[in-house]
């Protein structure tokens, strides 16, 4: 028998500002719809001393206010990459209500303290695999891995965040709320912030 493994993001304090209000407002569909792991996005950046883009799939935990957070290694790829040009475009699939959102932001690396107290909020399990890995480098095998992460549960301070392990935080300036319908006459809602004012268009599907 598996238990029910439930993944929520952490609203703290809500805007009033018409984009974050429905992001909520699908957030709470999604989530009463039985969304499974409803706190995944895709965040696409630019490397700009190569000109590569990549996209990969992280955890939001955290939306306080107007400002989006996940954490990461920051000496991984994409911490550079986000460090090297700081525009990104995040996207958002919950299926149980066939809707997608899109934000384009700017983004940047959360304070040492904030990354500390949260650090120190986790479980054991999650910060040891934080402190034992080097993210992205190549490694000889997998059980080189699970080798370093018990060793580390073993010998660490696991209350202690790494220099090298925290939060990035992206505010939007950009929102698309996509909504599909079954003919593919779908809802396209867009949010663009201009001079601090939110203008909403709609667009074709």
């Amino acid at each position: 028998m598996y238990s029910k493994i439930v993944f929520m993001i952490t609203f703290k304090k809500q805007s009033g500002d018409p984009p974050y209000l429905k992001f909520r407002k699908e957030y709470d569909r999604a989530l009463s719809a039985d969304q499974k792991i409803i706190e995944a996005i895709s965040v696409s950046s630019l490397c700009k001393f190569n000109s590569i883009v990549d996209s990969r799939y992280v955890n939001l935990k955290i939306v306080d206010d107007k400002d989006f957070i996940f954490f990461s290694n920051y000496d991984s790829p994409k911490s550079k990459q986000f460090m090297s040009h700081n525009q990104v475009c995040v996207t958002i699939f919950w299926n149980t209500t066939n809707v997608q959102i899109r934000m384009r932001s700017n983004i940047k690396k959360t304070s040492k303290e904030f990354n500390d107290k949260y650090f120190s909020s986790r479980s054991p399990k999650k910060n040891a695999l934080a402190i034992s890995s080097n993210q992205s480098n190549k490694i000889d095998s997998y059980q080189s891995v699970q080798k370093r992460y018990k060793e580390t549960e073993r010998s660490e301070d696991l209350n202690k965040c790494p220099e090298y392990w925290g939060g990035f935080v992206f505010r939007p300036y950009y929102f698309e709320f996509w909504k599909g319908h079954a003919s593919r006459i779908n809802k396209r809602e867009a949010y663009e912030l201009n001079n601090q004012v939110w203008l909403k268009k709609y667009l074709e599907p």
